[in-house]
């Protein structure tokens, strides 16, 4: 029986700000262990058996980052998918869309397990086993859900509520969804004992997910339908993609495949199960990552305590002191510090909303940003003038692009580079520079084997990263 996973990667997870911003999401937020979320998730979905491929649906702008981090931890080689949004447009778009590809791409019987980017599973032997068992129901026409057996009566998950005397094979039929309730409800609910923790995560047989959604939700698939015929398909050796038209996008319906699907439709079943799920959905499910030391304390980087007790600390820039304090969250990047009451976690999304009213773009990039080709790092941005540090990976290559409002300096410091510099192309080596001026078409392209790194200096009397004309471009993005 072939088996797709089908990666959920959108959302910004706000309450994980600072390091979480949107163009750096949850899913690539490193964990102590040196991996991150989106990662955990290709590994532990590529290791499942009958597995045939690996589709992502993500937003267009994180393929290339994607790309990356599951080449730095692929060893499966199975094929890869990916379906590019244009923006969010919720989950019953992302699997619809997935279903329709599946569908024309392995037919109607294949499965599509859909997992989450940005939960964590540590028992990944109890995940096996109960994907096995959500594939013999899924078989059957069941769309199944993962209902996670409840430890605590949590307050910001919601609930499947499962029917205790129709037990299925592996499975129980489920009676109905519940949204997040308050603490006295989710006491009874765990007190009940056949309620379970909403973990977001099914299995559908292709066909007979399109056949309930074709019933319960047209719209959705209609719409998405129209999507897909407009759509971009391409492939290469390494996977194939098909990015959604926006135009089309914007059309579909902007829901939930909970409310879209789940919640009325009569084939719907769940396994209880008990695998280390985590959502990681604030510093605090963070913080339980890290051991704690004799006073309670989880520190991640380096960091002083004098009659601190249990606090988290995440910083990896700076030394951090913390000096007669208790409960706290204190979480540093090198262009924000966040600091919270542990009580207070979930509020964190508020400071993101404040950010966004003003404008301010710390919500949106760090100081290091990752482009198809490499990254770069803004060192300092003043008035006039802006200094970066650029990366470019081997073989890789800059758009050939002309800014109207700038000039920029580029000093080689290792590696070498090839420069396109408006009529002329020039070879530059370590501690060699050039001058670009505002106007001028350019291009920076790495011959080499090594990583190309120089310091760019920016002058001009407007430096946003929008002024930027591109003519010609290897990752698609040349201005039409």
């Amino acid at each position: 029986m072939e088996l797709i996973p089908v990666i959920l990667s959108g959302g910004v997870g706000s309450r994980l700000w600072p390091v979480s911003r949107e163009a750096h999401p949850k899913p690539f937020m490193d964990l102590p262990d040196g991996q991150n979320l989106i990662q955990k998730t290709f590994l532990r979905a590529s290791c499942l058996e009958g597995v045939v491929e690996v589709l992502t649906v993500t937003n267009r702008e994180l393929l290339f980052k994607t790309e990356d981090e599951y080449g730095a931890v692929n060893t499966s080689k199975h094929p890869q998918g990916f379906i590019l949004e244009p923006f969010g447009r919720n989950t019953a778009a992302a699997v619809a869309a997935a279903a329709l590809q599946l569908e024309a791409t392995h037919g109607p019987d294949a499965q599509m397990l859909v997992l989450a980017a940005d939960h964590l599973i540590k028992d990944e032997k109890a995940f096996g086993s109960a994907v096995a068992s959500a594939m013999a129901l899924a078989a059957e026409g069941w769309l199944v859900t993962f209902g996670i057996q409840p430890i605590y009566p949590e307050t910001g998950f919601g609930y499947i509520e499962a029917q205790k005397e129709t037990p299925l094979k592996g499975g129980l039929k489920v009676t109905r969804f519940v949204e997040k309730p308050n603490l006295e409800t989710a006491q009874g609910y765990v007190s009940a004992g056949n309620y379970y923790w909403n973990s977001g995560m099914f299995c559908f047989r292709v066909g007979s997910v399109l056949e309930e959604l074709r019933q319960h939700a047209p719209d959705v698939v209609e719409a998405v339908s129209k999507t897909i015929e407009k759509s971009r398909l391409t492939s290469s050796t390494k996977y194939r993609c098909l990015a959604l038209d926006p135009e089309s996008f914007a059309e579909v319906p902007d829901i939930s495949i909970d409310y879209a699907l789940m919640e009325r439709s009569s084939k719907v079943a769940t396994i209880p199960c008990d695998i280390g799920w985590s959502d990681i959905g604030s510093w605090n499910a963070v913080s339980e990552l890290t051991e704690p030391d004799e006073n309670g304390n989880r520190f991640e980087g380096e960091v002083l305590s004098h009659n601190s007790r249990n606090n988290y600390v995440n910083s990896d820039n700076r030394l951090t002191a913390l000096v007669g304090v208790e409960d706290l969250l204190v979480i540093d990047t090198p262009d924000a510090v966040m600091i919270a009451h542990k009580d207070h976690a979930q509020d964190v999304k508020h400071i993101v909303n404040q950010l966004k009213a003003c404008s301010h773009t710390v919500h949106l990039l760090h100081r290091t940003v990752h482009r198809p080709w490499g990254t770069y790092t803004t060192l300092e941005n003043g008035e006039r003038f802006k200094i970066k540090r650029i990366v470019v990976k081997p073989k890789a290559s800059l758009s050939l692009q002309m800014h109207h409002h700038r000039s920029e300096h580029w000093i080689v410091v290792s590696g070498m580079a090839v420069v396109i510099n408006d009529k002329q192309e020039l070879m530059l080596n370590t501690n060699e520079s050039t001058f670009i001026r505002a106007g001028h078409q350019h291009r920076l392209m790495n011959p080499g084997v090594i990583d190309l790194v120089l310091i760019e200096v920016q002058s001009g009397d407007y430096l946003g990263e929008d002024d930027i004309v591109r003519f010609d471009d290897n990752y698609g993005r040349a201005d039409k």
